[in-house]
């Protein structure tokens, strides 16, 4: 990956952040975006002191809830460098933020979630395909979840949604692997995220259950995974090795879901 230009959404914690670290550690030259300056700021702090540049780390503020956005996003890019020739589509909104029964769930809630966790990789690569299908090599890697494949209680929204990212990256890998172009998904499983840890304390009130019970619960593991676990994948499949691997939707879960 050295010198390949990566963009990554929703780098500024969590998932998104490891998988930014570790295509620093790999050489790529990162456009990361978030909706906080301080997150982006920390992680390209974190990136030069490990020995990158601020040549190599462009920060994005915008917020992919608004439509608009992914154009902002893209052409601040290509401004800086080029064109995006790695495409992480890591920023979501989970159950979290609104946990419902699906009879009462909430339809605003619905909308934002799927403009999020759905249109936004969707126009993100729309715009990046032409140019990757122009050189003839690209990757695009969306980071969905377990649950585009078992439910979440009370997340109607967060299933139905990484259900629907589950077909976009199917079809756009059908579509463009004739061009050197490999579309794949990542499904982790319960990470320890801040977004995750409101999860397991509305299960934990819901169930009657302890927090240490319920991560327990998490995995055959007997925890939940960590960030930096997922990272790696992500590294694999941008590379050249990953080169074969198409339209898939790969699980890291530690055995929750297997099959």
């Amino acid at each position: 990956m050295r010198d390949r230009i990566a963009l990554i959404t929703g780098a500024g914690r969590g998932i998104g952040r490891s998988i930014a670290k570790a295509f620093a550690d790999a050489g790529a030259r990162l456009a990361i975006t978030a909706r906080t300056q301080a997150e982006l700021d920390s992680l390209a702090g974190e990136v030069e002191g490990a020995g990158g540049s601020a040549k190599t780390v462009l920060t994005i503020v915008d917020d992919l809830s608004d439509r608009a956005a992914p154009v902002r996003i893209i052409e601040k890019v290509r401004q800086r460098w080029g064109d995006v020739e790695i495409l992480v589509n890591n920023a979501g909104i989970g159950s979290s933020a609104s946990p419902k029964p699906l009879v009462e769930f909430d339809d605003d809630f619905w909308d934002l979630t799927f403009a999020i966790n759905v249109t936004a990789p969707y126009l993100l690569t729309k715009l990046v395909l032409p140019p990757m299908m122009a050189s003839g090599w690209g990757r695009v890697i969306n980071i969905s979840s377990i649950n585009a494949k078992v439910p979440a209680t009370h997340g109607a929204a967060y299933t139905a949604s990484k259900h629907a990212v589950a077909g976009l990256t199917k079809a756009a890998a059908n579509e463009v692997a004739a061009h050197g172009i490999t579309v794949n998904a990542i499904c982790p499983g319960v990470t320890a995220t801040l977004m995750n840890d409101k999860r397991i304390e509305y299960d934990s009130r819901r169930l009657g259950k302890s927090l240490s019970e319920i991560e327990a619960g998490a995995s055959p593991l007997g925890r939940r995974l960590v960030p930096d676990e997922i990272a790696p994948l992500a590294v694999f499949l941008a590379g050249d090795g990953g080169v074969a691997i198409n339209g898939q939707l790969i699980n890291v879960c530690g055995g929750t879901v297997m099959g």
